[in-house]
């Protein structure tokens, strides 16, 4: 799939694993919008690309900011690519915890509502703006690129509400592929493992475990550059459909 000269949305595009993939698409002849709810860094990394990428605040569940980010991207070229990084996680705890207490329905609703409500929602409206583009000489008009975890195939005691919100975007991968087929457009997940973000490497003093002592090969964290990577590696890709992806250099969670 040639993308030089379209552009793509990145949400969540000013956080680590956002920010390395704009920056990747950038360096792959791509236009950007970086659309993320901190609206100074998303403007930071904007300014640092140039002409090449355009900030939006916002948040994935509005629709006008969603809008927002369509129309600043049409205005950078076709859109053909999105990439939905967005989320996270409103706490943890287990279905019951100490003492008896039942987990917060609260958090749980918000966790769901960030990751999998805003990447459904995301997705809906660009993947109606991306049906407008002139299909390619494999009829396609435009690729999905969710993010996942390997939290939604094995989470651990206590991540309850993060591991039901990412199960949930894998269970969108097929579905949403078969939905959007005639439209030419693909749609593919990426479940990470233990990921080296600056949010991530500033945690390390506060744990008890060493994140990467469980990842069998290599011995490290994943670089955020490597989730890039496999972004671009999709977007490019004509024949990567409905496929959830690992990358987790082989770590496996265990109940704990």
């Amino acid at each position: 799939m040639n993308l030089d000269g379209s552009s793509a949305i990145v949400t969540g595009g000013a956080g680590g694993l956002g920010a390395a993939t704009v920056r990747r698409l950038v360096d792959g002849g791509m236009r950007v919008v970086v659309f993320d709810r901190d609206g100074d860094r998303a403007g930071e990394l904007a300014k640092e690309l140039g002409d090449v990428a355009l900030p939006v605040a916002g948040d994935v569940l509005d629709d006008d900011d969603v809008a927002a980010a369509i129309d600043a991207a049409r205005s950078l070229g076709p859109l053909r690519v999105l990439v939905n990084i967005a989320g996270g996680g409103v706490g943890g705890g287990r279905t019951v915890g100490r003492g008896g207490v039942p987990h917060d329905k609260d958090s749980f609703v918000q966790t769901v509502e960030m990751n999998a409500v805003g990447t459904f929602n995301a997705t809906r409206l660009a993947a109606a703006a991306m049906g407008d583009n002139e299909p390619d000489d494999d009829g396609q008009r435009g690729v999905v690129v969710n993010t996942a975890s390997i939290a939604g195939i094995e989470g651990k005691s206590g991540q309850v509400a993060y591991g039901a919100a990412k199960a949930a975007i894998l269970g969108m991968t097929l579905p949403m592929a078969r939905d959007l087929a005639p439209m030419g457009i693909r749609v593919c997940a990426i479940a990470p493992g233990t990921m080296g973000t600056p949010l991530m490497l500033g945690a390390l003093p506060h744990l008890k475990e060493d994140p990467a002592a469980a990842i069998g090969f290599p011995k490290r964290m994943g670089y955020p550059d490597e989730f890039a990577l496999l972004v671009d590696s999709i977007a490019r890709n004509s024949y990567l459909n409905g496929e959830n992806i690992r990358l987790d250099g082989a770590l496996r969670f265990t109940a704990k």
